[in-house]
């Protein structure tokens, strides 16, 4: 049936609107340019993956019922146990990303400091708690405190720039090092039974609709039109780096590479720890986006939508602190994306944007678009249940922290590689001490 106006299941003062929540009266009049939305769009994107088609729907969806955030779409479309379920879902994504962004910072940065002349390693001012700490108060907590969006525009454009330079060191090392490291078996197979794993954790990757509101509302003169042509070009860029990242990591090191790219490389590489300095800078620079969407999450739910000053920097505050807390207890990346992936990115991509849209669109049932809702409801549900139970039975291994065996020149205990594997690694010591040093 067709989308009937109806009155909020909840109070209209939770039927919020974003532009009331994060940019003042006065602050909202100074919108941001289009090129500004596309750098928070490629920050989000890049940071936690690939926009898809479900993105157009859902700025669609939010047209047809009237509505200018994802919580009062779901609202207007499900009710009120559709609103709670989002909102826990909206905030459970971001903030878990936080969280597995300092996980990521800290042990990015801590071997950039490692390599500084005369340092110890065992220093406890460049180990990852303390980093962690650091890079939260300096930087992160105070990007974070922002009340609009559109101001983190510049901070993504900086973003961006140092993501090129990543992939240009990648790609360097694709061609310096991969040939010399052995290649797994298998390694060119397309998919094994564990692949929907992967797909979790792609879901994670794929995933900004939770902030795509925020951005489509700092739009000069938002509309649908405008914010397909921004997400083509967004998508033009982010698939162009992350194809890149994927293949030249995979090509160098096949099924040696782990969660962390960067944990692939040896520390004595000075050009890779360049690239975990910008690395860790990128992540810290997307950290800001995942926060303002916990907090408008919060603001919605628990006081109507409006923070004060006051409890604006209160709830900031907060919930920077309790993600800093969790992130210096956990230390593995791979589990983190992988049930964040198949349990919360996995219905705010495919589940509830289709769900919506079908319930709302009068479009026939032959329409493209109600077509693609129709598949991806279903693999969306199924990504999420096998997903889970997978990650649960079948949890990646975790090197966290330790160099690869192809780092040392006369340690062969750490794989189960085959004797001309082992060969090929002899080979490769001798090629670390040119290449590396």
């Amino acid at each position: 049936m067709g989308y009937q106006r109806q009155d909020p299941v909840i109070p209209p003062q939770r039927d919020l609107d974003d532009r009331e929540t994060l940019v003042s009266e006065h602050e909202y009049k100074e919108k941001t340019c289009q090129s500004a939305a596309l750098f928070n769009v490629v920050n989000s994107i890049i940071g936690s993956g690939i926009i898809d088609f479900s993105l157009v729907l859902l700025i669609k969806g939010g047209a047809l019922s009237g509505t200018d955030t994802y919580q009062s779409l779901v609202n207007k479309t499900f009710g009120f146990p559709g609103y709670i379920l989002l909102s826990v879902l909206q905030f459970l994504y971001p903030f878990i990303a936080m969280i597995s962004y300092n996980i990521i910072a800290g042990d990015t940065l801590s071997k950039v400091f490692q390599r500084i002349p005369g340092v110890d390693p065992e220093n406890m001012f460049i180990g990852r708690h303390f980093i962690i700490g650091l890079s939260t108060v300096t930087f992160t907590l105070p990007l974070s405190l922002y009340r609009n969006i559109a101001k983190l525009g510049k901070v993504s454009l900086i973003s961006t720039g140092l993501t090129t330079l990543i992939l240009g060191i990648v790609m360097a090392r694709a061609i310096s090092l991969g040939p010399h490291i052995p290649k797994t078996e298998d390694a060119w197979v397309f998919a094994k039974p564990n692949a929907i794993q992967a797909v979790g954790v792609m879901s994670f990757a794929f995933i900004c609709h939770h902030n795509s509101f925020l951005v489509y509302s700092s739009l000069e003169e938002p509309t649908v039109a405008k914010w397909s042509r921004l997400i083509h070009m967004s998508i033009v860029i982010s698939v162009f780096i992350c194809i890149f990242f994927a293949t030249c990591g995979y090509l160098t090191f096949t099924g040696f590479t782990q969660g962390d790219l960067f944990e692939n490389y040896c520390r004595n590489d000075d050009l890779v720890t360049f690239g975990r300095f910008c690395y860790g800078v990128t992540v810290i620079l997307t950290y800001p986006m995942e926060c303002f969407v916990t907090r408008e999450v919060i603001a919605n739910v628990l006081f109507g939508g409006n923070l004060s000053s006051v409890f604006h920097i209160v709830v900031t505050v907060m919930v920077i602190t309790v993600a800093t807390l969790v992130s210096l207890l956990i230390d593995c990346l791979g589990i983190v994306l992988e049930l964040n992936g198949v349990l919360c990115a996995t219905p705010l991509i495919f589940i509830i944007p289709s769900a919506c849209y079908l319930k709302l669109s009068e479009e026939p049932r032959t329409h493209s678009d109600k077509i693609m809702s129709y598949v991806m409801l279903p693999i969306g549900a199924a990504v999420m249940v096998f997903g889970f139970v997978m990650a649960i039975t079948n949890p990646q291994d975790c090197t966290h922290g330790q160099e690869m065996f192809y780092c040392f020149p006369d340690n062969f205990s750490l794989t189960n590689t085959s004797e001309s594997h082992i060969q090929q690694t002899t080979q490769l010591s001798i090629v670390n001490i040119s290449i590396l040093q």
